[in-house]
């Protein structure tokens, strides 16, 4: 009858997050706790050499995930979801989506996952003295005026996919700090773009189609807490097509799936950190201190605050071993027998906590696409393993759960060396919903104690419901840190796995075979190109 009357009056936050391969929504209630949510599959398309999802996959998806929400509302608890209290949306951070005057899209959708802009990213680094990635919002659009693409002159407006939801429904054209870390750098101090490196980008594209200053293009910032919009009539039409929802919802600022992650795992405090694992996987670090040097293998981006964060984030993580498991799930059909995706999951991953600590040499690269940390453009999975290997499925699917992580191990060691210390590492995603191999497979890699909450599997879409019902705190002077340590975070139960010496010693076998068979697999991609 609470969660009723909660659900009836309001009293609720909604996140929604667009996930590589799925949408999710979560309703949440007064304690923070999930309540209901909604799902709806989706995958990018590589179209014409780039990867993307369009505008229809983005209003479809968000329909028939935000439906199954209210569906799944209405069956468990007897009622209608006409309102809540506030919403919030997130997104695969970076990428590129550029708009003209009238808000129509000039070029499809550009993920994170496109690895095109290599000359744009180099040279901004030089030019900022500051790593840009090519995955990043900025980076995209310098390599379109570069190559002199025939929109450039028209664009009036550039932001991520969370930006995009969000003004679909609210008309805002902003982001939260996070996000906007994503696309181009932070000053610390004032919580804004950087308004030197805004200069000198404009110094960068005198002469070019471009006819504004970088700063009129760019998001508008909306610090957590504060209010970023509300659901207008023609988003909540959009929203929920059968008028059952209605508008003047409001919204906190959209931010990225790094950042929600952050919300998720309670990790937005200096020497804190959290893994984020699926179809991509990322380490972020909260900083005390700024790196010595830069590296173009770590990105800094911010908190959901602005405090800066240590970002090692690889393009690829999860598909390959997913493409594994579809395989086996084939098999064991052809063969008259059936088991659920997550039990196949769950016997899968538990074949792999049986396998050697090395993998017996069998090394697996799981590039679906390229991978700015190991210097690959492109990707092309591929298997290695020696004439003498215990090639059993035992061994094989250890190194498909090793090959997730193998990339990110390369990243976080340079953090090592600049001496970036962690008193907590917290890990979420779908990688760790049976973390019996993954969860001390992480320990290994990051060489400390790893932490796993009761709310790991909610994920990023918990984690931006968080960040809208902070939007709703009867103490305004609150800050998000305390909120989340005091409110949400109090009573979480949790699970934390220490480095195991027979996983240590077997992985860094691994990692030697595994960096001296890169050669092939640069070789490979090579000659496909």
């Amino acid at each position: 009858m609470q969660i009723q009357e909660q659900i009836a009056s309001g009293k609720t936050a909604i996140g929604i997050e667009f996930g590589s391969t799925r949408i999710k929504a979560v309703l949440i209630g007064e304690d923070f706790a999930p309540i209901a949510s909604g799902v709806h599959d989706w995958n990018n398309r590589l179209e014409n050499g780039i990867w993307t999802y369009s505008e229809d996959d983005i209003r479809g998806g968000l329909q028939a995930c935000f439906a199954d929400l209210m569906r799944n509302t209405e069956q468990q608890f007897g009622v209608k979801l006409t309102t809540a209290g506030s919403i919030g949306i997130s997104a695969m951070m970076h990428g590129y989506l550029a708009f003209d005057a009238e808000m129509n899209l000039l070029v499809p959708f550009r993920t994170w996952r496109n690895t095109i802009t290599k000359d744009a990213a180099e040279k901004l680094t030089e030019a900022l003295s500051f790593n840009i990635p090519q995955r990043w919002s900025i980076a995209h659009l310098y390599q379109a005026i570069l190559n002199q693409e025939p929109h450039v002159g028209q664009v009036r407006h550039f932001t991520t996919l969370a930006g995009y939801v969000h003004w679909l429904l609210t008309g805002r054209k902003v982001l939260g700090i996070g996000d906007a870390s994503g696309m181009f750098p932070i000053d610390p101090l004032t919580k804004s773009y950087n308004a030197k490196m805004c200069d000198m980008f404009d110094s960068l594209t005198q002469g070019t189609a471009v006819q504004q200053k970088l700063i009129t293009l760019l998001p508008e910032i909306v610090p957590a807490g504060e209010n970023a919009g509300v659901l207008t009539e023609s988003g909540a039409k959009l929203l929920d097509p059968t008028g059952t929802f209605g508008a003047g919802v409001p919204f906190c600022a959209p931010e990225g799936d790094a950042q929600t992650g952050m919300a998720a795992t309670n990790s937005i405090t200096p020497r804190t950190g959290n893994v984020s694992a699926g179809t991509s996987i990322f380490a972020m670090a909260v900083l005390e201190q700024s790196l010595k040097s830069v590296h173009r293998e770590i990105d800094i981006v911010t908190t959901p605050e602005g405090a800066p964060v240590a970002m090692v984030h690889c393009n690829n993580c999860s598909s390959d071993l997913d493409a594994w498991v579809k395989m086996f799930d084939g098999l064991l059909k052809a063969a008259g027998a059936e088991l659920t995706k997550p039990q196949l999951y769950d016997l899968l991953y538990g074949l792999a906590a049986e396998g050697d600590p090395d993998c017996s040499g069998i090394i697996s690269y799981n590039y679906y696409s390229g991978e700015e940390i190991t210097h690959l453009q492109a990707g092309k999975p591929m298997l290695l393993r020696n004439p003498d290997s215990v090639f059993t499925v035992q061994n094989l699917m250890r190194s498909l759960v090793y090959s997730c992580m193998a990339t990110l191990k390369i990243g976080m060691d340079i953090l090592a060396e600049e001496s970036v210390g962690l008193d907590r590492i917290y890990a979420h995603g779908g990688l760790f919903k049976t973390p019996l191999i993954t969860q001390p497979t992480l320990a290994a890699v990051l060489g400390t104690d790893v932490t796993l909450m009761q709310s790991a599997g909610e994920g990023g879409a918990w984690g931006i419901a968080l960040l809208a019902a902070y939007l709703n705190r009867s103490d305004r002077s609150e800050t998000l840190r305390a909120y989340l340590q005091n409110r949400v975070f109090a009573d979480q139960a949790q699970q934390t796995v220490s480095p195991r010496d027979a996983d240590t010693a077997g992985l860094a076998a691994y990692m030697k075979q595994y960096s001296e068979g890169l050669a092939a697999e640069h070789a490979a991609v090579s000659q496909s190109s």
